[in-house]
């Protein structure tokens, strides 16, 4: 964790960075597009994307929709620079991207957008800070706005021994560190409370899409997910054992035989995502 920002991986990483370059990449074309579950994006005028990393999603959005105007915010300086120079350079002038801390109140004005979107703030957001936060997303929004949440069910299942030991680690860790929902850290578990969280929050016509992505070896996401299972392993390892859910020998040992077991040619794995949309009130 990284005790500076709050966040649970160094936002200022260019291994991280690397990382979430390419998984949005994989995630978006996985789900059939950037708007999946938008009945009619033409409505859309104002988008924001909360946590946009290096920003390929945004920029997925305003190249694909030329007439919308789409805004990513993050708190790291790296990941905006990039997705600004990104813009830049490939003439795509309806986005934009500026630093802003989103567990902080969002220096944006009430009902400025159409659509607030997030992805993956499983390991953003703590657990006590979920409800705030969609307050603010509400309050960005304007009446008959959309909030779109992406996130976590399970990062995989796999027939890797190796690879199943280390989720169960990651999920205690981030269980005592405040993250996810799961009283016994079994799952991340957000997923299973942001319906409600909308509900509550007054939204209405809640739904959901679920997403499956099948990386066992030999297809085509299988490099993809390995790639993103060697950096998030090793950006993993401290946390791991600061947390004291494992030892230092422990976490290396399990580290080196994932990927190991994930080459061979016998491997399966399935990795779970899930949207989740409601409106707000007119």
């Amino acid at each position: 964790m990284n005790t500076q920002s709050g966040y649970f991986f160094d936002p200022e990483s260019p291994a991280e960075m690397a990382r979430l370059i390419n998984l949005d990449q994989f995630v978006t074309r996985n789900m059939g597009g950037p708007l999946v579950g938008i009945a009619d994006p033409s409505s859309l005028h104002t988008i924001v994307d909360l946590a946009c990393g290096p920003g390929g999603w945004v920029l997925d959005v305003a190249f694909a929709y030329p007439e919308i105007d789409v805004a990513g915010v993050d708190i790291s300086q790296t990941m905006t620079s990039y997705a600004n120079a990104r813009a830049r350079s490939q003439g795509i002038t309806n986005a934009s991207f500026g630093v802003m801390d989103i567990k902080q109140p969002l220096d944006f004005s009430d009902n400025t957008f159409d659509l607030v979107n997030t992805r993956f703030l499983f390991s953003v957001l703590q657990r006590d800070e979920w409800a705030a936060f969609i307050e603010e997303c509400t309050r960005i929004l304007r009446p008959g706005g959309i909030l779109r949440m992406t996130d976590m069910i399970d990062p995989a299942i796999t027939t890797s021994a190796a690879c199943e030991r280390r989720m169960e680690l990651s999920f205690l860790a981030q269980a005592r560190l405040g993250y996810g929902f799961s009283p016994i850290g079994r799952t991340v578990g957000v997923t299973s409370v942001i319906p409600s969280l909308l509900r509550n929050a007054g939204y209405q016509d809640v739904q959901n899409a679920a997403y499956a992505l099948d990386f066992s070896r030999g297809t085509d996401a299988w490099a993809n997910v390995y790639r993103d299972a060697e950096v998030v392993g090793r950006l993993l390892q401290s946390l791991l054992i600061n947390t004291g859910v494992t030892t230092a020998e422990e976490a290396e040992q399990l580290y080196q035989q994932m990927l190991i077991e994930m080459h061979a040619d016998d491997f399966c794995g399935m990795w779970h995502y899930m949207t989740m949309w409601g409106v707000k009130p007119q």
